[in-house]
């Protein structure tokens, strides 16, 4: 008797009949059906794949839903699990080859251009969202309705640590009352965007103030402190509307070019970033995609998967989607392997949609 698919002739009779031998019939023939089964559970798991996200805590609400939708459609044939160890951090990762996709909330830098290309890592850079990160206090700051980036800047800057530390301190009216900072920490692209932005340099900010790459930590520090301020991505703010206030923008200084600037003061609103006047905290958000890994077919079908319905998962979250051409756009890119970068390895400032689109890879 022969047993295709488990045992070579000699085989069975050496490792499962002589064991059985004095075995009734019966009793062998269960034995062999549990291996059978065995078997077949082995290569039901064989089948079943794993697709790893990490980076961007602001991009990691948006890529859990897909996940677990994605999840929901292959019925357990698929795995996606997604991690949010900060921008950099997920960056620390994809450019060795350790995870198949990477969230972004700013484009990738020099640097880990230079260590992705002498890892041998080519990627597909892929803008998925807007955000408007938000600048946010307690409901029951009554004071304060607007800010100022000039103020932002005097108020975050690394000359500013034990320094400035209280309200009157930004604007004489506001309350001798000492401020209990909170913000992305450094491992986030949320960090690296506020600081250009708001102080002109990359890791310009002051250091005594509480951090976190988990936002939801920032908004519980916020809603429980009268006097603190922070600054968190949209669609945490949005989450939490009841038990937080934002502060409107007035973009009076441009940190990039050390000039004067004049603009009202804007609150954050998807209106507001679609009509490029929410300066400058709109910021695109980012998927980037290991080449080798589209050989997984998993990965690829979870990005079409997305990519198709992407706009669903993006305003459930309260961010803003892009056009229905730039996830087409997307879909082909991968297709095509078209990889690279369109921002050059440098810091992206007031990035219009279109802009997204009509830059040349580099």
């Amino acid at each position: 008797m022969t047993y295709p698919g488990l045992f070579s002739r000699s085989k069975l009779k050496k490792n499962l009949l002589m064991p059985f031998a004095k075995i009734s019939g019966s009793l062998l023939g269960l034995a062999i059906l549990i291996l059978s089964l065995a078997a077949a559970c082995t290569g039901l798991f064989a089948q079943a794949g794993v697709v790893t996200l990490d980076g961007s805590s602001t991009v990691y609400p948006i890529m859990k839903l897909a996940g677990e939708a994605f999840e929901e459609k292959t019925e357990g044939g698929a795995k996606v699990n997604v991690a949010f160890s900060g921008t950099t951090g997920g960056f620390r990762k994809f450019v060795k080859g350790e995870i198949d996709i990477a969230d972004a909330s700013r484009p990738i830098l020099k640097a880990e251009i230079q260590e992705a290309k002498a890892n041998g890592i080519s990627y597909i850079e892929i803008p998925i969202a807007y955000d408007a990160l938000t600048i946010a206090v307690h409901p029951e700051n009554t004071w304060a309705d607007s800010i100022k980036v000039s103020e932002l800047k005097k108020l975050w800057e690394a000359e500013a640590e034990g320094r400035i530390v209280k309200w009157n301190q930004i604007r004489p009216e506001w309350p001798d009352a000492e401020i209990k900072l909170y913000g992305a920490g450094a491992d986030s692209g949320t960090f690296d965007y506020f600081s250009e932005v708001v102080v002109g340099k990359m890791g310009g900010l002051r250091r005594d103030y509480t951090g976190s790459e988990d936002d939801t930590v920032l908004v519980r520090g916020i809603k429980g402190d009268k006097h603190a301020l922070g600054f968190i991505p949209y669609a945490y703010f949005s989450d939490a509307e009841e038990s937080l206030k934002a502060l409107a923008i007035e973009w009076d200084y441009d940190a990039m070019s050390g000039r004067q600037v004049k603009s009202a003061p804007i609150l954050p609103s998807n209106k507001a970033v679609n009509q490029g006047s929410y300066i400058p905290f709109a910021r695109p958000l980012f998927l980037y995609v290991n080449v080798a890994s589209l050989e997984k077919p998993l990965v690829k079908d979870l990005l079409n998967f997305f990519l198709e319905d992407a706009g669903t998962y993006i305003h459930k979250v309260n961010y803003l989607p892009l056009s229905e051409i730039a996830y087409r756009t997307a879909v082909a890119d991968i297709n095509k392997r078209r990889a690279g970068t369109r921002f050059g390895g440098e810091p992206a400032v007031g990035i219009a949609m279109h802009d997204l689109l009509t830059r040349p890879r580099q």
